[in-house]
C-alpha cells in the first residue's frame, strides 16, 4: 500500500511539473487603458485566444500613454523586453530593430497568410530593409480640426480654407467669448500637431524629410521658423484658453472645453471621435472637421495629413521563446470579429476591407479624407529617434510658451539632430 501510494503520488507530482512546463505566457505591454477604445477589443482577443490555446496566458499590460515610451525604453534597455509591445512605428522602433530586439516578422506573415489581411501602406511605419517588424491593429488615423457645428452655425461662420479666414473665424468667436480653439498641452505632442500642420502647409513634406533624413534640410530652415512664428502669433492673438500649457490632455481638460461650448475648435486625431462618443455621445451631434488650411503662399498641398495609417503597431521581440503563438494572438487581433469590435469603438480598422464595415458617417468621411490625402506624415515624434523626439516636443512646447523664439528652438533642433548623427 505504501508502494502504491509512493507511485501514485509520483505520477502526481510528474504530471504537475508536466503541466507546468506546458503552461505558457506571452506578455503583451501596450496603452489601451480602461477607457481606450481598443481596450475592449483587445480583451476579446485575449478571451478568445486563450480558449483556443489551453494552458496559454496572455499576460495583458496596460501603461498610460505619457510613461509608456520610457518604461519600454528602460525595458529594452535592460534586456528585459516583453513578447509582444506596442510602438507607433518609424524611428523609435527602428532603433530597437537595429538593436536586435526585434523580430522581423515577414515571412512568418507571408507563410501564414496573415499578410494579406493589412492594406499594402499600413506597413510602411514598420518596414525597414525589406523586413516587417510589427502589424497594424488599431485605427487608420489622421489628424483634423473637430469644431462645433452649432456654434459655426449660430455665428454665421464658414470653414475657413486658409490661414488668414482662420484668423477671421477665431476673431469672431473671440468677439463672442469663445475661445477658438482649445488646447492641453502639457503633453506636448498636442501642440506638436499645430507645428507639424504648419512646416507642411509652408514647405510640403520634403520638409521634415529632408530633415530628419539629413537628406539636404535641416531642421532650422525658413518653413520650421515660420511655423513657429505662427504659433506665437496664435498665442499673443488669444487662439487658446488660458493656461493651455499646463492643461492635460489625458485627463481630458481640454475636451471639457470643446463640450460646454466655450471652445469651438480641437485639432486632434481622428481617434476623438471614439472619445467624444465614450464621454459626452450627445455632444457627438454637433461634432464635425475639417483639414488644417493652407498657408498663403505655401508649397503643401491642403490634403496632406497628420497621421498614421495603422497608428498602433504591435511588434514581437527576439527574446519572445513563443513566436508562433504570439503571432496567432495577433491574428486573433486581426480577424473579422476584431474588426467589428473597431467598428462599434469608433475606430478605422487598418485590415483589407475594414472600410467597409463603417456606417457612422462622420468616421465614413475621416476614412475617405484620409484615403484622399496626398501624402499622410508620420507623427514627428514616431518618426524620430526617441532622443531627437524628445528635444522636438521640448521645444516646440517652449514655443507655446514663449519661453524660447522660433528661431532659438530651431537652432537647438538642429543641433540636437547634428550631435546625434555626429555630423
Amino acid at each position: 500500500m505504501k508502494r502504491t501510494g509512493l507511485v501514485i503520488a509520483v505520477l502526481a507530482l510528474c504530471m504537475m511539473l508536466s503541466g507546468a512546463a506546458l503552461a505558457q505566457t506571452i506578455e503583451v505591454w501596450h496603452i489601451y487603458v480602461s477607457n481606450h477604445q481598443t481596450r475592449p477589443t483587445l480583451d476579446h482577443a485575449i478571451e478568445r485566444f486563450e480558449a483556443a490555446n489551453p494552458g496559454v496566458k496572455i499576460e495583458s499590460v496596460p501603461i498610460v500613454n505619457d510613461e509608456y515610451k520610457t518604461k519600454l525604453m528602460i525595458s529594452m534597455g535592460a534586456g528585459d523586453e516583453p513578447d509582444i509591445f506596442l510602438s507607433w512605428g518609424g524611428g523609435p522602433l527602428l532603433e530597437y530593430v537595429n538593436a536586435g530586439k526585434v523580430w522581423d516578422m515577414k515571412d512568418a506573415l507571408e507563410e501564414t497568410g496573415l499578410k494579406d489581411n493589412f492594406m499594402d501602406v499600413t506597413l510602411g511605419p514598420v518596414n525597414f530593409n525589406g523586413g516587417i517588424y510589427g502589424v497594424p491593429l488599431n485605427n487608420v488615423v489622421g489628424a483634423a480640426i473637430f469644431y462645433r457645428t452649432d456654434i459655426f452655425e449660430r455665428l454665421g461662420l464658414e470653414i475657413p480654407t486658409t490661414l488668414e479666414e482662420l484668423y477671421e473665424v477665431a476673431e469672431v468667436l473671440k468677439a463672442n467669448n469663445i475661445y477658438p480653439f482649445t488646447l492641453a498641452n502639457f503633453n506636448r505632442w498636442t501642440g506638436s500637431m499645430f507645428f507639424m500642420y504648419l512646416v507642411d502647409r509652408i514647405g510640403g513634406p520634403e520638409t521634415f524629410e529632408n530633415a530628419a533624413n539629413r537628406t539636404g534640410g535641416a531642421f532650422n530652415d525658413e518653413p520650421f521658423v515660420r511655423a513657429g512664428e505662427i504659433i506665437q502669433d496664435m498665442v499673443d492673438a488669444g487662439f487658446f484658453p488660458p493656461g493651455f500649457n499646463s492643461m492635460n490632455e489625458d485627463y481630458g481638460q481640454s475636451r471639457t472645453l470643446l463640450y460646454t461650448g466655450q471652445a469651438a475648435m480641437y485639432l486632434m486625431g481622428s481617434w476623438a471621435t471614439a472619445t467624444i462618443t465614450t464621454e459626452n455621445p450627445d455632444v457627438l451631434e454637433n461634432i464635425d472637421f475639417f483639414l488644417f488650411p493652407a498657408v498663403e503662399g505655401g508649397k503643401g498641398d491642403p490634403t496632406n495629413m497628420i497621421g498614421t495609417p495603422g497608428n498602433n503597431y504591435f511588434s514581437i521581440s527576439n527574446k519572445c521563446e513563443n513566436k508562433e503563438l504570439a503571432l496567432e494572438f495577433l491574428r486573433y487581433m486581426t480577424d473579422s470579429t476584431s474588426a467589428e469590435l473597431l467598428v462599434q469603438a469608433n475606430a478605422i480598422p487598418p485590415f483589407v476591407g475594414g472600410g467597409d464595415l463603417l456606417t457612422n458617417p462622420l468616421m465614413i468621411k475621416l476614412f475617405e479624407t484620409v484615403q484622399a490625402a496626398n501624402n499622410v506624415q508620420l507623427w514627428y515624434d514616431q518618426y524620430l529617434p526617441p532622443e531627437l523626439a524628445q528635444v522636438h516636443l521640448d521645444t516646440t512646447q517652449a514655443i507655446f510658451g514663449g519661453t524660447m523664439t522660433p528661431q532659438e528652438a530651431a537652432d537647438a533642433m538642429e543641433a540636437a539632430a547634428q550631435r546625434f548623427y555626429n555630423e
